[in-house]
């Protein structure tokens, strides 16, 4: 019996991918605009025909979530994503000042390496793959372990698409062999130019210390508050509805709501109205069991599961209508088993005495363990919401709106993106809905609009000794004497020091 050592053959093909998408890079470095704005049409024409099949696929693959509301994000990106880019201008003369005589040249970075998630593999997959082809990079992906078929069948599918319409091989690449020992070396390959790691925690230190420029769509779960003046039917269908899409999977959805107490049991009223459980202290012990909050390290298997099967899994009993299951807190604590980002139908609840105190809490939330992500606040209020908006330490805050959708781009005019940085320190170099602009650098062009000697008139370097060009007529003497009154001049200054 033969023995296959998996990490080394992950690694073998991860080099092969990355010296394969090198030279495909200097293939497209030639490409216009034009031709690569054509190129992204194929491409996500080929992933809708696909959306529905690998959202059945990826549910069934990874366990997570409901293959419906996959479905949503996955024509969400193949429609909503391209009418966006197609107006862009990401390479070539992105800018031109006639009258300061400069411009602004969009240069692709070069390779991406990219580490997608179990929890969204297909639209995380097609937005990567979109937005680095339109800013002319190559793109290798190592696919998340659970999710490495449904993830390679869209690949392999995207890679005869860009075949059929000019995209160099090797511009498309992922890992077929799935170990992290592959990531790594995807990672760290000289060729990669940029890291971008979407929902994969565990290799965020090794891509954050790589020395690459990095991209991280960090954890997120935050708070939302509803403030008094707010339309309390509408925050609460909100905030139901996005913590229970996919089954509450996406880092962009709330995970604590502050209530400001004058609204509290109206609140409290249309959340049951919602078919939102209160549990009690018994049974909030036996989910916090089931999650395995205690210990610090949640359980993946009972991510992206419905609020009931979670109940009955903790030994609860729910109606079988129930949308979240709702814990009561008063107050946060240094072991808060809720602290840690929980990618399933469950919400942290508290009251705040008013707006200000509301603040606090936020701020208390966004820095526990949700690294700054999103921030929603349901108000009409505008004073309170740009309180909000200019104090806390978020990387995106959302204004009476779902935060799953609206985080995305759905419900808001935001960037339709599937990597939503955060403001995590040290990992990661951008709180961005993330776009092709990210993947570009801006080489800039500046024109000469002053004579040398002008600026060096209005510098007042004569003082030092230094002259301007004489205007003699005949230039080889002008030149001696030039000469000579520099070696003047540097005599004297070299006297004095």
């Amino acid at each position: 019996m033969s023995f296959i050592d998996k990490d080394l053959l992950s690694i073998q093909e991860a080099r092969i991918l990355m010296e394969s998408a090198r030279e495909a890079r200097e293939s497209m470095l030639t490409f216009p605009q034009e031709k690569l704005d054509h190129i992204v049409g194929v491409l996500a024409m080929a992933a809708k025909e696909m959306a529905e099949e690998l959202a059945v696929m990826s549910a069934e693959e990874t366990g997570y979530g409901r293959w419906q509301d996959k479905f949503v994000k996955n024509t969400f990106i193949c429609e909503t994503l391209p009418k966006q880019l197609d107006p862009m201008t990401c390479v070539g003369i992105l800018n031109e000042d006639h009258e300061l005589k400069t411009m602004d040249i969009g240069v692709p970075v070069g390779v991406i390496a990219a580490l997608t998630p179990a929890v969204s593999p297909v639209s995380t997959a097609i937005y990567n793959v979109l937005i680095a082809v339109k800013s002319g990079n190559p793109i290798v992906i190592a696919p998340h372990e659970r999710a490495k078929k449904v993830t390679g069948r869209l690949l392999n599918r995207l890679q005869e698409a860009g075949k059929s319409c000019g995209l160099p091989e090797g511009a498309i690449g992922y890992l077929k062999t799935v170990t992290t020992a592959g990531a790594l070396e995807l990672i760290h390959h000289p060729a990669a130019a940029m890291v971008i790691n979407t929902g994969v925690p565990e290799l965020c230190k090794k891509a954050a210390e790589s020395g690459k420029p990095y991209i991280y769509g960090g954890t997120g779960n935050g708070p939302v508050f509803i403030e008094r003046s707010a339309d309390v039917r509408q925050a609460v269908a909100d905030i139901i509805t996005s913590r229970t899409f996919d089954y509450g999977i996406v880092s962009a959805a709330e995970q604590y709501m502050v209530v400001d107490s004058v609204i509290a049991a109206d609140v409290k009223a249309e959340m049951v109205r919602n078919h939102a459980y209160f549990m009690n202290s018994e049974e909030e012990k036996m989910l916090i069991d089931l999650l395995w909050l205690e210990s610090g390290t949640a359980d993946t298997e009972i991510m992206g599961r419905p609020a009931d099967w979670l109940a009955r899994r903790a030994g609860f009993e729910v109606p079988d209508s129930t949308t979240v299951l709702v814990s009561e807190q008063k107050y946060i604590s240094e072991r808060n088993p809720f602290a840690k980002e929980l990618l399933c139908p469950v919400l942290a609840y508290y009251i705040e005495h008013d707006w200000m105190h509301a603040c606090e809490k936020c701020m208390s939330l966004l820095v526990n363990e949700s690294h700054g992500h999103t921030l929603v606040i349901h108000s009409r209020d505008e004073e309170v919401i740009r309180q909000f908006a200019c104090k806390k330490p978020v990387g995106r805050v959302l204004v009476n709106t779902p935060a799953t959708l609206g985080s995305m781009g759905a419900t808001t005019n935001l960037f339709p993106a599937m990597t939503l940085g955060s403001i995590t320190s040290g990992a990661g170099m951008t709180a961005d809905n993330v776009s092709p602009m990210n993947f570009i650098y801006v080489r800039k062009v500046g024109y000469g609009v002053r004579k040398a000697e002008e600026f060096l008139k209005l510098t007042n370097r004569a003082d030092k000794g230094y002259v301007a060009v004489p205007e003699g007529k005949n230039g080889a003497e002008d030149a001696k004497a030039l000469l000579k009154q520099i070696l003047e001049a540097l005599s004297k200054e070299l006297d004095e020091k």
